[in-house]
């Protein structure tokens, strides 16, 4: 019997593009699809759109607004597939995306996960090829421990839709932490690389990352949203750490804590400071990685925290 795949979206607020989703989802090549989607305290219309979209393989669970980590806990929990797809209720799937998937793990086994490629977009689907396309350094198999030193060295982004994971290394991987709030995902998907025995990467495999949204979760810049991101950085560095210790480890943990200390400044002062710190403890050598020439520029004569809060004021 083909494997059952339950594709787990967390929604709130997102009625202008959640029939889209679940259509790309019901346009997936792989013949057995569960749905389930979260709706988190939605009051924009989504309870409509999700009634308008009823199926049989469609599962819809309403509860208050507690954030995205436990809207994905609880789909997880309601999971019955052998196979997790996670998918934003704004992101699209590529119609082979799942089934290529599922081609590469059973073909090495099941306990690595898949990874994708993945593009950003705004508008319609039609419109990703006018964003970032270019492969990210962590586009490719990897060693658990491999990986993590590309994507943290490098900036690299952990797209939730890209991954599809086997239900064993989603139960070692364990659950999501509904404490975090920015980037939560990168704390949940980089246990999960380590409770693999490694990324197989699919690059038929695709799927849409749509950004630059108002009010979305990744564009807060609050202080609570600075120390999630920090919380995040603590608990992913020590992850690859517990993996492997050494300088090349101890260098990307850096590079990590480096770039995190540029992205909460000014906002997040507190966090900086901590980054800081925390990066120089494990790489005195590492410094900011580098921005845009002009950025760089003007940091030569103003110093970077001075550039830094003339860039945020002008891009508001």
């Amino acid at each position: 019997m083909t494997d059952l795949v339950s594709v787990l979206i967390p929604c709130h607020n997102a009625a202008p593009w959640l029939a889209a989703t679940l259509a790309s989802v019901r346009a997936q090549t792989w013949p057995r699809c569960e749905i389930i989607v979260v709706d988190d305290g939605s009051t924009d219309g989504c309870g409509a759109i999700l009634e308008a979209q009823a199926g049989p393989d469609l599962t819809v669970i309403r509860q208050e607004n507690r954030g995205a980590a436990a809207a994905r806990q609880r789909a997880l929990t309601a999971a019955r597939g052998a196979y997790l797809q996670y998918l934003d209720a704004d992101d699209l799937l590529h119609p082979e995306k799942i089934a290529c998937q599922i081609a590469r793990l059973r073909a090495e086994g099941d306990r690595h996960i898949a990874s994708a490629r993945w593009v950003r977009f705004a508008g319609a689907r039609d419109e990703a090829a006018a964003f970032r396309a270019a492969p990210e350094s962590n586009w490719g198999d990897f060693a658990p421990a491999d990986y993590l030193v590309a994507t943290f060295a490098a900036g690299g982004m952990m797209h939730p839709a890209a991954w599809l994971l086997p239900r064993a290394v989603a139960e070692r991987t364990g659950p999501w932490l509904e404490s975090l709030s920015l980037d939560d995902d990168g704390e949940y998907f980089t246990r999960a690389v380590a409770a693999s025995a490694g990324v197989r990467f699919c690059p038929d495999s695709l799927a849409w990352y749509r950004s630059n949204l108002d009010g979305s979760l990744s564009g807060r810049r609050s202080p609570a949203a600075w120390r999630s991101a920090a919380e995040v950085c603590r608990r992913s560095t020590a992850t690859l750490l517990d993996l492997e210790t050494s300088p090349r480890t101890r260098r990307a943990c850096a590079l990590y804590w480096q770039r995190l200390a540029f992205a909460a400044y000014p906002e997040g002062c507190d966090v900086t400071a901590l980054a800081l710190r925390r990066a120089g403890e494990l790489d005195p050598s590492v410094a900011r990685p580098p921005a845009g020439p002009g950025f760089e520029r003007l940091a030569r004569i103003t110093g970077w925290k001075l550039a830094r809060r003339l860039q945020r004021a002008l891009r508001r």
